[in-house]
């Protein structure tokens, strides 16, 4: 059987603790969950996880059932049949009494539905076939009429939503869940399969078949020899347990297979480690308190190696778990800072992928919401040119996410930490984005650029900053905003005028910059601040 790709459904949005250092600026537009409701992520098919997947058949001689049917006792393949059965055929034919004429019936219904192009699964339903399909999987004396019954409702569970509910309605998710203890391999890997179109359905059966028991015997079948298309089968499924929001899956259920994706994530088969990682970036994707169990898990690591790894649907859920990991409390996000994740993130915000670069930029949004050191990593593990390349160069959507990381940057960054922001050349870009149509990115960016300005005052370079700002176009764009249709936006851009940017300001700052030294801390030059040569601070703060 094929495996499937990967996704999501999600982006960012509001939260965290309800105290920070960051006076007079609520915690909510510091750290950002994501929201329930994210058009732009659902649009994102080719990044995304099948929700369900068909089971086609490409040649009948090599199928999957070919080897274990054969081992059951019938024949491999039944290409020597004269003719295809019609539905007709089938209908007279499946409820027969002759256990060869079941399985035959039963076969030519799963051929119509493995069909590669439009398979006739409401033709089925309609006739009334699921019922007896349904019964076959009690079947256990006859495995080979299991697995194919179980084919063909994994071929309809994998259509509509309604085509799925028919299938539960007709009760197969018990006889299902039995069938994952089944001593023959490719009826348990079937099994697997159609509970993981089921739970793909949605939030409703997700907690449907949860709670009619499928995890433990499901975790079970996690072994150290289990086949790498078997694990692409049960890890998907495991993925579409903990996957959708509105409501999130019962928590204290699925954080049972946290041990398993633990084990999962590491595996060295590509696909299982993108759906494990899918998996987990769901169960992070909540409260501080099921983050701090994944945490616990002991994941990190290895998600941030899986980061590194080069490999796009890798890389992809394990950026998005990291990122949700990185909206809970300072404590949880120092896990991922001190498991080395920063050093990936130049080369993250680099990516050729837009979707790799927005991430990147809302998980350092995310870390520059929390402490000093958190935002001294990201200096240190060198982000910042990579982040001033997205804020001259990315998208609109990356180009917002670095807005937020700058901003929150200056937010809660020290005098030092700002000041060497201004020095990586954040002042154009940010006067540039002034020019935003995005209303609340123009909220961002006039924060931003307002804490850098409150900096400056701090260490009596207001004058030398403002001077700056102008020179990038800020006070013209600032000045053009406060005709904004926007009343907020018009309010905060005469705000930082009135404060920044008036006449008497300037006179009296003249008289403040007197008594500033002058002699070489600090000189604009070109888009950047230089310090002096060994970049010394004076004790008790520096000036630009």
């Amino acid at each position: 059987m094929s495996a499937a790709p990967s996704s999501r459904d999600n982006s960012p949005g509001p939260n965290r603790l309800n105290k920070f250092k960051n006076a007079g600026k609520d915690i909510e537009e510091m750290r950002r969950r994501r929201q329930e409701t994210s058009v732009e992520l659902r649009k994102a098919k080719k990044d995304d996880q099948l929700l369900k997947r068909r089971n086609v058949q490409i040649d009948e001689p090599t199928s999957p059932i070919s080897e274990e049917v054969t081992q059951f006792g019938t024949p491999a393949s039944t290409s020597q049949m004269p003719s295809p059965m019609s539905l007709e055929e089938i209908l007279n034919t499946i409820t027969s009494q002759d256990p060869d004429k079941l399985l035959a019936a039963t076969q030519a219904t799963r051929k119509m539905l493995s069909r590669e192009r439009s398979p006739p699964i409401d033709a089925i339903i309609q006739a009334g076939i699921v019922n007896p399909l349904v019964s076959f999987l009690r079947y256990d004396d006859n495995p080979s009429l299991q697995f194919e019954a179980a084919w063909a409702l994994t071929n309809i569970a994998s259509g509509t939503s309604e085509q799925t509910k028919a299938v539960v309605k007709c009760g197969a998710v018990p006889p299902f869940i039995a069938l994952l203890s089944s001593p023959h391999h490719n009826v348990a890997e079937q099994a697997v399969w159609a509970l993981g179109n089921i739970a793909g359905d949605g939030p409703d059966l997700r907690d449907f078949v949860i709670k009619a028991g499928i995890i433990k015997p499901l975790l079970a079948l996690v072994q150290p020899s289990a086949e790498f298309a078997f694990l692409r089968n049960i890890t998907w499924t495991i993925s579409n347990l903990c996957r959708n929001k509105n409501p999130s899956p019962p928590f204290e259920m699925v954080k049972q297979c946290l041990p398993t994706l633990a084990y999962l994530i590491s595996h060295p088969d590509p696909e299982v480690q993108a759906d494990a990682s899918w998996a987990i970036s769901y169960l992070t994707d909540g409260t501080n308190d099921k983050i701090a169990e994944v945490v616990a898990a002991g994941v990190v690591p290895q998600l941030v190696q899986l980061l590194a790894s080069g490999v796009i649907s890798v890389v992809t859920p394990a950026l998005r778990a990291i990122g949700n990991i990185v909206t809970g409390n300072d404590v949880q996000t120092d896990v991922v800072v001190k498991a080395g994740a920063l050093e990936v993130f130049p080369q993250l915000l680099s990516h050729s992928k837009q979707n790799i670069v927005k991430e990147a930029a809302w998980t350092i949004s995310n870390i520059a919401a929390g402490n000093q050191d958190q935002i001294q990593a990201i200096i240190d593990s060198n982000c910042l040119p990579a982040l001033m390349r997205v804020l001259e160069q990315g998208d609109a959507r990356s180009q917002k996410e670095a807005s937020w990381a700058v901003t929150n940057f200056t937010s809660g960054g020290s005098n030092e930490q700002i000041v060497t922001l201004v020095r990586y050349g954040v002042l154009p870009h940010f006067c540039k984005l002034l020019n935003s149509q995005d209303v609340k990115q123009l909220f961002v960016v006039m924060d931003g650029i307002a804490n850098i300005l409150k900096c400056a005052e701090k260490l009596g370079e207001v004058e030398r900053v403002a001077q700056m700002v102008e020179e990038y176009g800020g006070v013209d764009k600032l000045e053009e905003l406060q005709n904004h249709e926007n009343i907020d936006v018009y309010k905060k851009a005469l705000d930082i005028v009135e404060r920044f940017f008036s006449v008497e300001d300037d006179e009296e700052l003249a008289q403040a910059d007197s008594t500033t030294p002058a002699a070489g801390d600090v000189a604009p030059n070109g888009d950047s601040f230089h310090f002096t040569e060994n970049n010394s601070m004076p004790e008790g703060g520096f000036s630009f």
